[in-house]
This record gives structure tokens, C-alpha cells and sequence, in this order.
């Protein structure tokens, strides 16, 4: 394995306290880079100080969008050990969506061996009070100074920390969500499955409108039918229907979520019925109205679990579980957090320690 170079800072920032960390917006002292180049393959690993970079205005990534990204997980555990959920979930991932831009395939190995360098390093940055983490952020960008649409030869991989708290402002509560029938986020053959910046930037007009209008995020519909659920947000969603957890299908439109697969893998060894398959809003409405629908709730990396309270289509809402969280997405919520912060046992194997 190549070795990893180490540029530290003069002097080491400081965690802040958990009330001021948000999401997002504060970084650690130092991130990893490797460079791509054609007939040289991934070259160069390295951690340097958390800082500014610069590109040529011609960067082919500013203007064709070859670019991708992923969001992980360290949590610093019960007795005091920095671990990573579903490490390798993750980085396979990352592969996926880079076969989709045209981007070289990443050695997993590697890459999570400077990953948890880079945390070793960093690991006064890991907040321990539950519901705080840090947020890991791999990314590559295609670096080619050409205007011309085509393939990059060259490419840099970084991975940056953020300490975070909550991804809702308003903890684990459901969401109010609006019905989609304007905008459309993804269609089969697109960009849908990946992770990739375009496939994030098209949906924040209908955001902004759905928030505008008093809800916390929007529910995708299919781009062919508009009548098939897809994604809530960022995140997959799941459907309680008569005791039975329905999920939409990965045709390829819809992004495989990492807490998705592992809300699956759960409801199965719990002995309840699963399915991926299509479901449309109207089947939702209907098993409302029959009053068979029992929870709904999104899942993602960032939230983990995210109930939905509320959902409001073509003027219709509904309200699920009588706005209350759901016992299953609460059993799910505590069971994966259990894990992630050592409270329950690692029986699935998900943590990947970095430190003991």
C-alpha cells in the first residue's frame, strides 16, 4: 500500500461545543487528497491542513459537472473509541456512482486506510454527546483546464470532517411533506442512482417552493407516470402498510441508500415482511383511507431515521400516526444509534473501529 505523507498544522483548532455545530459548517484541521492521472492511475496520497485549493477558471469540473461525492459516519463510542458505520457500504458506493461520470475506480482499501488516517489524526474533532458525530465527506472532481465536453484525465479525490450535531433543527419529530407534481428528480438511464452534484442542485427549486409553502421537504414522484413514489428529499422512504415495510425499487432512478439497505436487513432478522417494488401516491392515499397505512419515514445517512408526519398531495394532506412518531421507525432510530455510539451490540458488524 502506497504511503500516506503528513503535513500537520502549526497549531490544532479546537472542537467546538455541541450547541454550536449545526451541520455542515465547521471543519477539522486537516483532509485527505489523492490525484488521478491517466497511465499513472491514483497517485500521491496525502493529508494536509484544511485549506483553499485552487483550479485553472478552464477546470473542466466547473463546466460539464464531473464530479461526485459521499457522506459517512465516525462516532465516538460509549467507552471512548472512534468507529466508522458501514465503512466499505460507502466507499463501494463511491465506485458505483464514479462508473456512472466516467470516473476511474477508487482501491477501496487505500482510500479507507487514508480515511482513517486522516481520523486518527483528527480524532479530538468526534463529538461524543448522542446525536453528534462527524460527518465525513469523500469527493472528486475532474481537473482537465479544457472547455469541451469530455472525459477528465485527470482527477483529485479530498475527504473533509465536519463535526455535527442533529441534521433537523427540530430533532427526531416527524416532517410535514409536500407531494412533488411540478418538478421531477430523476428518470431511469440519468443520473438518479449517483451521487453527484447535478442530481442534488435540480431539486432545490421545489425545495425552496415546498418550504415557501410551510413544509419541511418534498416527496419525489416518478419522471415517466408522475405517480410513483421515488425519494423524500435526500433520503429513500419506507411505507408501514398492514404490517408490511414497502420500500421503492432500485430500477434506476433512485439512489441505493446505505441506512435504506440496513432498515431492510433489520425488519428481515425481525421476522417482518419486506418489499421493493413500485407504489404509487394513490395506493398510499387509498391504504390511508382504509386506515392501514401506519408510518412513513425517510432514511439517510445524515437524519438516519426521519418520520413523517403529514403528507399533502394536489391539496389533499393526511396526517400519519396522528402526526406521531411511528413505534417502528423509533425502534429502528434507537437500534442503528445504539449501535453507532456502542449502547447495543455490533451483532451486523456495521462499525469499522479506527481507534481502540
Amino acid at each position: 500500500m502506497t504511503e500516506i505523507s503528513i503535513s500537520k498544522v502549526e497549531q490544532a483548532g479546537v472542537l467546538p461545543t455541541d450547541d454550536q455545530l449545526g451541520f455542515g459548517k465547521i471543519f477539522t484541521d486537516h483532509m485527505f487528497i489523492m490525484d488521478y492521472e491517466e497511465g499513472k492511475g491514483w497517485h500521491s496520497p496525502r493529508i494536509v491542513p484544511y485549506g483553499e485549493f485552487s483550479f485553472l477558471p478552464a477546470t473542466i469540473v466547473f463546466h460539464y459537472g464531473q464530479a461526485i461525492f459521499e457522506g459517512m459516519k465516525s462516532f465516538r463510542t460509549s467507552n471512548d473509541q472512534i468507529a466508522v458505520f458501514r465503512a466499505n457500504h460507502y466507499l463501494n458506493r463511491f465506485n458505483r456512482s464514479a462508473s456512472h461520470l466516467c470516473i476511474p475506480q477508487i482501491n477501496v482499501e487505500e482510500v479507507k486506510a487514508g480515511l482513517f488516517q486522516l481520523l486518527e489524526l483528527d480524532k479530538a474533532w468526534v463529538p461524543g454527546k448522542l446525536g453528534t458525530s462527524l460527518y465525513i465527506r469523500p469527493f472528486i472532481v475532474s481537473t482537465d483546464g479544457y472547455i469541451g465536453v469530455k472525459v477528465s484525465s485527470t482527477y483529485k479525490l479530498f475527504i473533509i470532517l465536519s463535526p455535527v450535531g442533529a441534521y433537523y433543527s427540530n430533532g427526531f419529530n416527524p416532517v410535514s411533506i409536500k407531494v412533488e407534481d411540478k418538478y421531477v428528480r430523476a428518470t431511469k438511464g440519468g443520473l438518479g442512482q449517483a451521487k453527484t452534484p447535478a442530481n442534488y442542485a435540480m431539486s432545490l427549486n421545489a425545495q425552496a417552493e415546498a418550504h415557501e409553502q410551510g413544509f419541511d421537504q418534498v416527496l419525489w414522484l416518478d419522471a415517466v407516470h408522475r405517480k410513483y413514489v421515488e425519494e423524500v428529499g435526500t433520503m429513500n422512504i419506507f411505507f408501514k402498510i398492514n404490517d408490511e415495510i414497502i420500500t421503492p425499487e432500485l430500477s434506476g432512478s433512485i439512489l441505493g441508500g446505505i441506512t435504506r439497505q440496513t432498515v431492510l436487513e433489520l425488519a428481515q432478522s425481525w421476522g417482518l415482511k419486506t418489499t421493493e417494488r413500485q407504489i404509487s401516491i394513490e395506493e398510499v392515499y387509498e391504504a390511508h383511507a382504509k386506515g392501514e397505512l401506519q408510518e412513513v419515514f425517510g432514511t439517510g445517512t445524515a437524519a438516519v431515521i426521519s418520520p413523517v408526519g403529514e403528507l399533502s398531495w394536489k391539496g389533499q394532506r393526511i396526517s400519519i400516526n396522528n402526526n406521531q412518531t411511528g413505534e417502528f421507525a423509533k425502534k429502528l432510530f434507537d437500534f442503528v444509534t445504539g449501535v453507532q455510539y456502542g449502547s447495543v451490540p455490533d451483532e451486523y458488524d456495521w462499525m469499522d473501529k479506527v481507534t481502540v
